[in-house]
Parts: structure tokens; sequence; C-alpha cells
């Protein structure tokens, strides 16, 4: 196969961020998708109606000429947040999903959720409108080692939430272990994940063995090469409950260079060519679309894009090292392996 036509594909992980950065970014992503589930984690984060209405507005305002992209937004949960303005924000479908980070866990996540017991009764609200719940998996307790949080925020935090909350709709974001993969083949109807296209590219020594690469430094962090292996076999297995979001996730150079430095990697420019090498070596290419294009409309209940791309293979595609913004470089994330695969349109 040299050719494969899809449905305009959607990102349901992809950070934007704001100003310049929203600017230069967005339309790497604009390019080859249709939609795409923008985080709130902004400082101060979008934590109401308000909030996401005018920071969907920028992200319109920042749109490439003629391009038909459409952020769907979400709202931060802080224990604060209040079920009034939420489901009132849901029921005029200005937001899509509602964001869980516990407080630390990653970029911007000072103001999330520590005490549990007093989101219960926004989740409860959330189970009762069919909203879903998209959660960074990851506790954030110092004695837990960074490599073991994502297990453990199953059996700590995610189970239990689901028990005490039956109904409550729940993505996984950015898996990125064998165990939550297992978990989410056995949660039911109610239960996905997102796997992004660097974990299903790199291990935790391409981050470590020679040097330091803080390019590909992330969180959830990069694990095993057996669990890289156990995300290549959920992406491209076929199975619905897994789907893209990218977590592509853009910060200037010179926050990633320094001796504490950000943790994300930028792949909105080249995530579909990755991908189609990816599922070509898996000998899945004809799953690719399900994948990208059908399995995160299907759980977010929301149609296939009537659009389409086209991706055809040829000779190794040059994609540019960095993209510029006002502020500076953000460096593009470099699979490591020649990219045959090129979006014609």
């Amino acid at each position: 196969m040299d050719s494969l036509t899809i449905p305009r594909p959607d990102d349901w992980h992809l950070h934007l961020r704001d100003g310049a950065m929203l600017r230069a970014v967005l339309p790497e992503t604009a390019r080859h998708f249709a939609r795409a589930l923008v985080m709130p984690n902004l400082v101060p984060p979008v934590v109401t109606a308000a909030q996401a209405a005018d920071y969907r507005d920028r992200i319109l305002a920042a749109k490439p000429l003629n391009s038909k992209f459409r952020p769907l937004m979400t709202l931060y949960l802080t224990e604060e947040t209040q079920v009034r303005d939420l489901r009132a924000a849901a029921e005029i479908g200005l937001v899509t999903a509602v964001k869980l980070y516990p407080a630390g866990a990653t970029t911007n996540s000072a103001s999330g959720v520590s005490d549990f017991a007093k989101v219960r009764r926004v989740l409860e609200n959330m189970a009762q409108i069919g909203l879903p719940l998209c959660v960074h998996g990851e506790v954030t307790d110092p004695t837990i080692d960074i490599f073991d949080r994502e297990a453990v925020f199953i059996d700590r935090v995610l189970d239990p939430i689901r028990r005490d909350v039956p109904g409550l709709r729940v993505v996984m974001e950015h898996i990125t272990t064998r165990d939550a993969a297992d978990y989410v083949r056995a949660g039911g109807p109610d239960l996905a994940a997102t796997i992004t296209t660097h974990h299903l590219v790199i291990n935790r020594n391409h981050i470590l063995a020679g040097g330091i690469r803080p390019h590909y430094y992330c969180l959830p962090v990069a694990k095993r090469e057996e669990h890289r292996l156990a995300l290549v076999a959920a992406a491209t297995g076929g199975e619905a409950c897994f789907f893209l979001g990218t977590d592509s996730a853009p910060h200037l150079d010179a926050a990633k260079l320094m001796p504490c430095g950000c943790a994300g990697c930028f792949t909105a420019t080249n995530t579909l060519s990755i991908l189609a090498e990816v599922f070509e070596r898996e000998a899945a290419l004809e799953r690719l679309e399900g994948f990208v294009s059908r399995h995160g409309p299907a759980f977010y209940r929301l149609p296939v894009n009537t659009d389409t791309v086209t991706l055809i293979k040829g000779e190794p595609v040059a994609y540019p090292a960095l993209i510029a913004t006002d502020d500076g470089p953000v460096t593009v994330f470099d699979p490591m392996m020649p990219l045959h695969w090129r979006v014609a349109g």
C-alpha cells in the first residue's frame, strides 16, 4: 500500500498555550486535524465557562486563513468548581470534557485536585449528563517512584472514583504502561484511553542512555520497552477504547534546556507521518483510520469528520527541526527514524 485516504483525524489531547506560542503552534495542528480537545492548564487555568469561551475565541482568532479547524474546549477541575457553571457550559456545547490534574502532577497543575472528596458532587453531575472526565493518571506522592505513579494512580485514585461514581465516563490520558492498557480494556464502555505519538516511539532509554535528552522528557515519563510495545499493540490492535491524543506540548527551547527543564514533546507537525510509519511496521496500516479518525468521535459521541486526508508513501519526508515563535524556537519531536509517509491533502 502506498496511499491511504481516511477521514480527517482529531487530536483528543492537545496543548496550544496562549499568546505568541498559540499563534505559532496552532497552524501545525490545523494543517492536518479537524478538531482537537484543548487542554485548560494555562496560567491562570481555564476553570469557568466564561474563561473557556474567551480562550476559544483567542484560538479561533489565531486560526490560519480559511482553516476549518474546531477547538473542543475543556474545563480545569478544581476543588472550587461550581456545578451550575459546569452544567451550563456543557448544555450549550461550550465544553466537551473536564480535565482532572492531581495537584502538582505536571506542567501548570498546581491548581489541581488534592482532596477528591471535594469534587465528588461535580463528578456525580458529570455522570448524570454524560460529560467525560479526562484524567492525568499519576499520583504525586513523592515516596512513589516516578515510573510507578501511573499504576499506583489506578489503584489508589481512579478505580475508587469509578466505583463511587458509577456511570462516570472517563478517559485515561496519555497512558504509558501495560497496566493502564489492561485496565482500560477491562473497564467497559465508560472507560477509554488516549495514546500519544511519542510514547509509541520512545522508551526511557531514549531519555537517559548515553546522556540526557531533554526533548524526549515528558510527563508521564516514558517507561521500559515492554510498556512501549504494549502501547503499540493497543494502538494498532483496532480496539475502540484506544485513540489518538498527541499531548503535543510546546515549550520554548530555553525552558526545555534549563537545569530543571519543562516536560513535554512537541509532535503536532509530524504526528501523522510518524503514526503511519508505526502502523505500517506492525502490518496494521488499515487500522490507522480507527485510531486517529473514528474511535475518539465514537467515545465523545460526535460525528466522524466528512473531510478526508490522504497519506502517500515515497521518499523520506523532511520536517522542520524548529518552529519559530516571537519568544524563541520550539523543537519538533525527532522520531529517530526516516518517515516515508506524507500528508498530501
